[in-house]
């Protein structure tokens, strides 16, 4: 039983108590009553008596009225310059469905937002200035069109490319949504994945502390403003980190959830209010919660509400109710709201149907948000803030056009009659004629309005959205710098792994005197597993409260080490929170003018399975730096089984477009690699990032009299030949199953009499990028003399048929097929992963050095240069079951 609901056995008491405490806050202030309160519940508890608890409150807002800071401003032009933006925007999104049915756009979400943008784009989001890089916002990607708006009314955007929204092919159109690879100066960050926006917001706010932290980049006061909607709350994403955001007193962060309600088919939650939802939600975790429910127009009847009944009514109704108030009109309201309860009925009873449909909602009330605004920006608690808005999704659209309506996610146009009334209500100056072409209306550049937007934008430093998508060149160490050099001559006699081959090159960098600091590594929770607790203690993993506590492990050389200037990035088990960490760091060349180096290394298998939207979100952001996976491979990591074992990365990897992904076998390729990515990214500027895999499979490194880098790059180079009397052909490998390919190829040689020339593919990918980008130079230009691909070039005039064998699905090699000059064959590793010996799993997958030759000996049969009866031979010999399990039946 509630409280509220117990019946009150001494009122008298009651009355001295509430009293007691009334006397508290105005003579001691707020911090005395709380401390009181405290210490009442400690006193509790320490008899075992739990104390009333509640992470939720009063469905009102959270700042009074008498504490609300006053808006600065011209509130009349600040209005009507909110009124042509928001006109504006339906205009372009009618006008290009118009002229192109079935584009589309969205016209809702923006006009449930935009007060809540209007008041920080007037008041508080601030613009890039000198050595000030301005505030970071992440815009809902569904509000572009209001955006657009506003960028027209400043003179930004052309009524042409206005008309040319969701017309990109041309190069001269507006994005559907928040596309920085399509509007590189314009947007900063894509957003309309609903979910990567928050999260991405959230380690944004954690690098923008580590670089203030270790003195790299003034991070001044600040901040970043994440809109989102409260049915985007339902995204794992979207909430899954924010205990990060309190625990590392990201004080720089703030929330605004634009509540109206709706999600894209219904209710978010019809049957109780998210509000509360989220309140609970965000407080648990630590947050400053500041709700702006109802807008001033409700503030007299507060007032009037001496006993409370209002607030009981409004604790009361669902959100499904709320929709219906306003999708029904104010004599519905008064009916189904208000006439619930006597007392409530009579706080109305002097309001007409249309005084009570106009009481307004927080979000759509700008004194209100200017003052939640303003108490989040001068947070000085050391925690983050959320926003909770309370909205109407189409506000201003009408009943009948979409306000309120379960489809106004949907809507795309307007009928004439509800733009005459939306003309009306917020005074564009149309007449019905012209209203019927819908035209834009900006008014003259001497004009009060625009004066007053340009001065106010010109009072925060300048226009937003904006994205700097220049930077100065990073000096990268050469290949024959020790840094590499070390890893380019062989590993003379020792056995090492490629995965440590790569910790070395990352050990050389972060000591190199002139890049070295910008430098990051990541780590989800697997340092050991990668041989990387060695830079524990050299360079610290950074924390905000550095280390408070002496760690178990303090006698080892390689102690865990945790401090506020620490360099390395650790974010625990979330492989989410990690690539975010990572985008936030590999844009930093971009948000904060700084170029950072980003490594984030991981086992492969949980990258892109699992990161998937947000490695495609990092390509839309023109990010730099290098993802590497571990233990890549089906059969590398023996022992861990199907959820482990990655097939299928690099297929995964492929799909975005500027991902250069390799699967490298030496050190020497490592190195390359390496070397020549941290040229093209950071020196050349091409808009890429890297995908490497690496391996923690031990063996000897070869020594190669010179190191043909240029063909590592391209992806594919001859590394040896054996000798063959009988036949010959070409044996392809990459990763592990390139040393299986070797030793077929001795087999080949000394069993069989058959020679082959060996080519390490460090990458398939790059191999059939090259080759389709020629095809099409060759298709669109009939008359040159076509280019070959690289993989052509290499296979052209070589002996016999070509067998290729990786530790990835068949598709990884077979996409070269069409160039490759012979007959083509393909081993790989298609099916679910098991739990065995590397030597068992590469057999059960057929991708081990008895079926490479056993492959190679077919592909001769098959061309009539062996007999066929040696196949036969072979399995006999090789002791190969014709019966053993398919790996691809399941």
């Amino acid at each position: 039983m509630s409280l509220e609901a117990r019946e009150d056995l001494d009122p008298v008491e009651t009355t001295e108590w509430l009293e007691s405490l009334e006397s508290v806050v105005d003579r001691e202030g707020e911090e005395r009553a709380r401390y009181l309160l405290t210490r009442l519940a400690d006193r509790l508890r320490r008899d075992g008596t739990q104390a009333p608890f509640s992470v939720t409150t009063p469905h009102r807002n959270t700042i009074p009225v008498h504490r609300e800071a006053p808006m600065p401003g011209d509130l009349f032009m600040e209005r009507r310059i909110r009124s042509l933006i928001r006109y504006n925007a339906i205009a372009q999104v009618i006008r290009n469905n118009r002229a192109n049915p079935g584009l589309g756009g969205h016209i809702a979400s923006f006009m449930s937002a935009a007060t809540l943008y209007d008041v920080g784009f007037n008041h508080f989001f601030r613009a890039p200035n000198g050595d000030f890089e301005g505030d970071l916002v992440y815009i809902q990607g569904h509000v572009a069109p209001g955006v657009y708006s506003r960028a027209y009314l400043e003179g930004r955007l052309t009524e042409t490319q206005m008309d040319k929204y969701r017309q990109e092919v041309d190069g001269d159109g507006l994005s559907s949504y928040p596309h920085p690879w399509l509007m590189p100066d314009f947007w900063q960050f894509p957003t309309v994945s609903m979910g990567l926006g928050p999260i991405q917001a959230i380690y944004q706010a954690h690098v923008m502390k580590y670089l203030h932290s270790r003195e790299m980049k003034d991070m001044h006061d600040r901040k970043i403003w994440c809109f989102m909607g409260d049915g985007e709350c339902d995204e794992p994403e979207s909430l899954g980190a924010i205990h990060l955001a309190s625990r590392e007193k990201l004080d720089n962060l703030i929330f605004v959830v634009n509540c109206n309600l709706q999600r894209l088919d219904g209710p978010v939650r019809g049957n109780s209010r998210i509000m509360d939802e989220l309140e609970g939600v965000f407080r648990g975790a630590g947050w400053n919660v500041l709700k702006v429910v109802w807008g001033r127009l409700w503030d007299p009847l507060f007032e009037k509400d001496k006993k409370g009944i209002l607030q009981k009514r409004m604790d009361e109704a669902v959100d499904g109710e709320y929709q219906n108030y306003k999708a029904n009109g104010g004599a519905y309201t008064r009916e189904h709201f208000f006439g619930k309860y006597p007392e409530t009925a009579e706080l109305v009873k002097d309001l007409s149907d249309e005084d009570i449909w106009k009481l307004n909602r927080g979000g759509h009330d700008p004194f209100k948000v200017y003052a939640a605004y303003h108490q989040a920006v001068n947070n000085a608690n050391g925690r983050p803030t959320v926003i909770l808005a309370h909205t109407v999704k189409g506000y201003g659209m009408g009943s009948g056009d979409g306000e309120a309506a379960n489809e106004a996610h949907q809507v795309k146009s307007m009928e004439y009659e509800a733009l005459r009334t939306f003309r009306d209500r917020f005074g564009i100056p149309l007449s019905d004629e012209q209203l019927k072409d819908v035209p834009y209306y900006k008014p003259e550049d001497d004009s009060p309005e625009m004066k007053y937007m340009h001065l106010q934008r010109e009072r925060l430093g300048g226009y937003l959205p904006w994205r700097r998508s220049d930077f100065e060149s990073l000096p990268i160490p050469s290949l024959e710098d020790k840094t590499f050099a070390s890893q380019t001559g062989g590993s003379k006699g020792r056995e090492v792994s490629t995965t440590m081959a790569f910790v070395r090159v990352l050990n050389g960098l972060v000591k190199d005197k002139k890049i070295g600091k910008q430098v990051v590594p990541i780590v989800p929770d697997e340092a050991r597993t990668f041989g990387m607790e060695g830079m524990f203690r050299q360079l610290g993993i950074y924390t905000s409260e550095g280390q408070k506590y002496e760690p178990v492990d303090k006698g080892q050389i390689m102690f865990y080490r945790e401090d506020k200037k620490g360099q390395i990035l650790e974010e625990g088990i979330s492989e989410a929170g990690a690539m975010s960490a990572w985008i936030a760091a590999a844009t930093s060349y971009s948000n904060h003018n700084l170029p950072l180096v980003p490594f984030y290394v991981y086992y492969s298998m949980f990258g892109f399975q699992r990161i998937g939207d947000l490695a495609w979100a990092a390509g839309d952001l023109q990010a730099r730096g290098f993802l590497v996976g571990g233990t890549a491979g089906r059969t590398t990591l023996n022992g861990e089984g199907l959820q482990h074992q990655d097939g299928h990365s690099h297929l995964q990897a492929s799909t975005i477009p500027n991902c250069r992904s390799y699967d490298p076998t030496y050190a020497h390729e490592v190195a390359v690699i390496l070397q020549d990515g941290l040229k093209r990214m950071f020196t050349d500027k091409e808009n890429c990032f890297y995908y490497l895999t690496v391996m923690n499979e031990n063996y000897e490194q070869p020594e190669l009299e010179t190191v043909p880098a240029e063909d590592i790059v391209k992806g594919m180079y001859l590394l040896r030949e054996t000798k063959g009397d009988k036949a010959r052909l070409q044996l392809l490998g990459s990763g592990t199953i390139l040393r299986e390919v070797e030793a077929a190829a001795e087999m080949l040689s000394d069993e069989w009499g058959v020679g082959a020339d060996i080519w390490s593919v460090t990458s398939f990918n790059e191999l059939r990028r090259e080759a389709l980008g020629l095809e099409r130079e060759a298709f669109l230009n009939p008359d040159a003399e076509p280019a070959k691909p690289h993989v052509t070039k290499c296979l052209t005039g070589r002996e016999g048929p070509v067998v290729a064998s990786t530790d990835y699905m068949r598709l990884f090699a077979d996409q070269v097929r069409a160039w490759v000059p012979s007959d083509y064959y393909v081993l790989g590793t298609d099916g679910f992963g098991r739990s065995d010996t590397r030597e068992k799993l590469r057999h059960f997958f057929e991708v081990d050095r008895y079926f490479v030759t056993l492959a190679a000996l077919k592909a001769l049969a098959d061309r009539g240069e062996l007999d066929r009866k040696v196949v036969g031979e072979a399995i006999a010999k090789y002791g190969i079951d014709p019966a053993k399990p398919n790996p691809l039946v399941v």
